[in-house]
């Protein structure tokens, strides 16, 4: 799996190495869904990026490592790929667990709660069905990816799939009085932001996004890796993010303002954990900001703590990885202690 997945991950490299240097750097630069535009047909082929319909039919069981997963609820539809996963530590399902709240990355182009997301070195599966296992409900969140969809759009989605686990918690047995928010990559830009539109009403003003949970709510939000300074970004990150954002990587002050929101975090911002391996200086700086706030959070950084240099999002390996294990770990330990 990990060999087929590294690949894939090539393929996807020169992939944009191939549109960039057909296309012109400038014109990809003004336009980068045309790098974009041909991952996205290299990876779906066929099948659509932004569909109504789920992929699969929803179903509800027990799955080989014992937990209870329900697939494929709808929990919108003004938007495509409105869907979502629950997966409960146990058949008892009526047992209440914190709710966690993950979001894939995938560079806002690609990925799925099926698929994972197809940049990182790992898939996020055993890492949630750990989560799960360690006693927390595992809502696994879809949403709209370009070139139809751009910011702010994913997080109206997820405000939308809070809002659906609010008004079905009793049907599906969630706490939604003890929520976490995580994501990894593309999903962790979308877990810190979300940090931000819940607890800033001038943020969530400013993006256009309105919150439907409450600070009491969220007790911690957990920041995979996540890529957030517009401006130290390499070209290859630059035309995922500007794409994502306005469809161009020459993004305006304004621009950065609205999709930076380490620029907007406030003393109320929930208990937050931090993952940073390649985009490490941006979880330092998230740090830095919140230790400013007077938040209290946790950053692992391998790179700092042991001189390690970690894939993306690497946390995902904890099943074979020591440093990954011992992050894992100190994640949990740290869930624990806000959470229950």
């Amino acid at each position: 799996m990990r060999k087929h997945r590294l690949l894939r991950i090539i393929g996807i490299i020169v992939s944009i190495v191939a549109a960039t240097a057909g296309a012109g750097i400038l014109a990809v630069a003004i336009h980068p869904q045309l790098a974009v535009g041909g991952i996205q047909k290299l990876m779906y082929q066929k099948n659509p990026v932004n569909t109504y319909a789920p992929l699969h039919e929803p179903s509800e069981g027990t799955t080989e490592s014992g937990l209870y997963k329900i697939t494929d609820r709808e929990y919108g539809t003004e938007y495509p790929n409105s869907f979502l996963d629950i997966t409960y530590p146990s058949e008892d399902v009526k047992e209440k667990h914190p709710t966690l709240f993950y979001f894939h990355g995938g560079g806002f182009f690609g990925g799925s709660k099926d698929m994972g997301d197809p940049m990182a070195a790992t898939e996020a599966t055993a890492l949630l069905d750990d989560l799960c296992a360690a006693g927390y409900t595992i809502v696994n969140v879809d949403y709209a990816l370009v070139p139809d969809y751009h910011f702010p759009v994913p997080l109206i989605q997820a405000s939308q799939a809070f809002a659906w686990a609010k008004e079905h918690a009793d049907e599906y047995h969630l706490d939604m009085e003890h929520v976490i928010i995580m994501g990894s990559s593309a999903g962790a830009i979308m877990a810190s932001q979300m940090g931000s539109v819940i607890t800033n009403s001038d943020y969530a003003d400013l993006i256009g996004v309105t919150p439907s949970l409450s600070t009491d709510q969220v007790k911690a939000v957990v920041i995979d890796d996540a890529p957030l300074d517009y401006d130290t970004f390499s070209f290859a990150c630059r035309l995922l993010i500007g794409n994502y954002v306005k469809g161009t990587t020459f993004l305006s002050k304004e621009d950065k303002s609205r999709y930076n929101n380490i620029l907007h975090v406030t003393g109320t911002y929930p208990p937050s954990f931090l993952l940073g391996s390649e985009y490490r200086t941006d979880m330092n700086e998230m740090h830095d900001a919140l230790e400013k706030a007077g938040v209290v959070n946790e950053l692992v950084d391998p790179l700092k703590e042991e001189g390690k240099k970690m894939p993306h999002c690497f946390v995902a390996e904890e099943r074979t990885d020591p440093t990954a294990q011992k992050a894992f770990l100190r994640l949990t330990d740290f869930l624990k202690k806000h959470c229950f």
